[in-house]
């Protein structure tokens, strides 16, 4: 049995149903709360709960007893946490958020998982984890020891944590850090996402540091893919480099986007011409961030499969499609 911590969030919900269609039992934790519109959570809940493979259970990380309880019952042979406070510029605002979450609800997955003979624990890190680097593409053994916002303070935080559960108690981590992952059922709060509500509603997208950034878009199916294939990929002792059975990957596109040409592609799909609103930099944000993807690839044989240009027209099918545009 698999626990998906977040599985009413984004990632979540899309490798939960990935398993799910494997014909794997998965047990889906989530607090659903109200960071963005809730009734887009218990949509997606809805779509998982009509498989009988899957079971519910609603919690928040950061209650201790309730996480504990939960393993103690389940005592899941994989768990991959996925749930968290997201996003950079909300850290700025709301910090104590992410402490909770990110950082007391993740020892508690910590906890739950060393506690109860977790064969495998997959968690979810970020490429804000790079920060104020300058050297491009972001590989796994760059430093990461200069965040530019809470969130990433956290999520870096969290790869620590890992690390000295892996090292103290043997137990086998994997990390991911996700770069801009978007597609159908994403964040509203995700730049694909607010895009594409304010061109069909004729409202300003905003453009920060007057639109002169990069991402390296991913698309969710090459992630879902990306976790399939690691959940039994479990970490050896000694490897990589003599040290416990603990592992770090970048989960990339490994092809960083110009914004300027995903508005573009946004108005060719949508048929209708931005209203940009530039803007200076924002606090927390970086210029471009770009994937090296090598070690991933060696040791899974992924490559990433979906170009941008096909990711938004997949992404903007199904907008038109659940909002009934």
């Amino acid at each position: 049995m698999i626990l998906v911590t977040g599985a009413a969030g984004f990632i979540g919900f899309h490798v939960a149903r990935a398993l799910l269609d494997e014909g794997r039992r998965v047990i889906g934790l989530d607090n659903l709360n109200a960071y963005y519109d809730p009734s887009l959570k218990q949509a997606r809940l809805g779509i998982l709960r009509a498989n009988a493979g899957f079971e519910f259970i609603e919690a928040d990380l950061a209650d201790r007893a309730a996480i504990a309880q939960a393993f103690a019952r389940h005592r899941f042979a994989s768990v991959i946490h996925l749930a968290a406070q997201a996003g950079v510029r909300h850290s700025i605002n709301e910090p104590n958020a992410y402490a909770d979450a990110n950082l007391e609800g993740f020892v508690n997955v910590l906890e739950g998982c060393r506690r109860n003979d977790c064969g495998h624990l997959l968690y979810a890190s970020s490429s804000s984890v790079y920060g104020a680097n300058t050297k491009l593409p972001y590989a796994v053994a760059d430093r990461t020891d200069h965040p530019v916002s809470l969130y990433a303070a956290t999520k870096k935080a969290n790869e620590l944590m890992a690390y000295s559960y892996s090292h103290l108690y043997r137990l086998p981590v994997t990390g991911l850090r996700f770069f801009t992952v978007y597609g159908p059922w994403g964040r509203p709060d995700m730049a694909i996402f607010l895009f594409t509500k304010a061109i069909l509603e004729g409202t300003p997208i905003k453009l920060f540091n007057h639109g002169n950034m990069r991402r390296d878009f991913t698309y969710i199916d090459d992630v879902t893919r990306i976790i399939s294939r690691l959940v039994d990929q479990i970490p050896r002792e000694g490897e990589p480099g003599g040290g416990p059975p603990g592992r770090i990957y970048n989960v990339g596109n490994n092809h960083p986007e110009e914004l300027g040409r995903v508005v573009d592609l946004l108005e060719k799909e949508l048929g209708r011409t931005a209203v940009k609103d530039l803007l200076p930099m924002q606090m927390g944000d970086v210029l471009e961030t770009f994937a090296d993807v090598g070690d991933l690839m060696r040791d899974t044989g992924f490559r990433p499969q979906t170009s941008v240009e096909e990711g938004i027209r997949r992404f903007v099918a199904w907008y038109r499609d659940y909002y009934r545009i």
